[in-house]
């Protein structure tokens, strides 16, 4: 079944149940006010909200049209935002882009960083900066949605534990990063609020693409209405959401709701280079720091700008028939 909270002028917004089709949608409060709310009761409030979904696509619910405009983030806000970096191709280009050798441990051990998940955009909403030359990029990813994880859970136990699946756009400011991170405590003012997908997914809809760690499909990223990535969240994920999940639990107790992100899908060239823009054949970038970095091993120099104000990003990922499954994450920078 497909979800989404739509505005309705509190914080957390309403739940409602989307059609297949991404057209019509039905309210759900009696079953659960908020996403979060079902989230807490998933076991017996998740047969109900799939009975309405059947519901829906017959006819047999009361439904209102859905516009993805009108969508907040699935979850408004997060009791834990946590996010990865699975694709090891893209930390050692961004890596190497900041001067810093990657040690072997990466290959083995994910990196994670814990986000501000107190505000997340929502998909349509503007990013809006005090400065363009903060170095804004969009990191186009795959999240999950957990239920309760015990701390020191295994793989099988995690792998059951992933309720929902959406696309996140993990805005990062690449030129407050060196200086925070040279400080030796983390990620803070350099990754300023996400933008998830409209629409959160059980990974039933996802087929034979979702192979219960990694979702097999390219990742569609548009910048100005440009194609810039096609990358493959199945390829050269290192880690896959049971590994990231068990790493964030290894110390402490997972509560239902917190989100779990894959990092910057990211995908090698055919021969293990870094691989090339989509306008040259190849899968392209999820983010704008993995194109600068190969302009500098190409020429000395990065040749990309980062986002300026009124550039915008498109991501969005679409099933092997064409269609949505997500919705779209469209957002336009502004200066505030």
């Amino acid at each position: 079944m497909k979800l989404a909270t739509l505005r309705d002028g509190s914080r957390d917004g309403r739940l409602v149940v989307v059609s297949r089709d991404m057209t019509r949608a039905s309210g759900v409060p009696h079953i659960a006010r908020t996403l979060q709310a079902a989230l807490d009761d998933w076991k017996h409030v998740a047969p109900r909200l799939q009975d309405v979904a059947v519901m829906l696509e017959t006819g047999a619910e009361p439904t209102e049209r859905f516009h993805e405009r009108d969508a907040l983030s699935p979850l408004p806000r997060a009791y834990q935002w946590a996010d990865g970096s699975a694709y090891v191709n893209h930390v050692e280009l961004v890596r190497r882009a900041r001067g810093a050798e990657m040690p072997d441990s990466f290959w083995d051990v994910p990196l994670m960083y814990q986000g501000g998940s107190d505000t997340f955009l929502s998909p349509r909403g503007p990013i809006r900066m005090a400065d363009a030359a903060w170095g804004i990029d969009c990191e186009g990813e795959v999240a999950v949605i957990v239920g309760d994880v015990p701390m020191g859970a295994d793989l099988d136990t995690c792998r059951a534990a992933i309720q929902l699946v959406m696309l996140v756009n993990d805005v990062s400011l690449r030129g407050l990063i060196p200086a925070e991170l040279a400080k030796g405590f983390g990620f803070f003012q350099s990754k300023p609020s996400s933008a998830f997908s409209p629409v959160a997914v059980t990974p039933d809809e996802l087929g034979d693409a979702w192979d219960g760690g990694k979702l097999h499909l390219p990742l569609e990223v548009d910048l100005n209405g440009k194609a810039f990535g096609r990358a493959n969240a199945g390829v050269d994920m290192t880690f896959d959401f049971p590994q990231l999940i068990a790493h964030a639990a290894k110390t402490r107790a997972l509560c239902a709701g917190t989100i779990i992100g894959s990092g910057t899908v990211s995908n090698k060239g055919p021969d293990g280079d870094p691989g090339k823009p989509v306008s040259e054949g190849g899968a392209g970038y999820s983010c704008i720091a993995e194109i600068r970095m190969i302009e500098t091993i190409a020429s000395g120099k990065p040749a990309t700008p980062f986002l300026q104000f009124g550039d915008s990003v498109r991501i969005e990922m679409k099933n092997a028939d064409g269609q949505s499954i997500f919705g779209a994450i469209e957002q336009t920078v502004e200066k505030i």
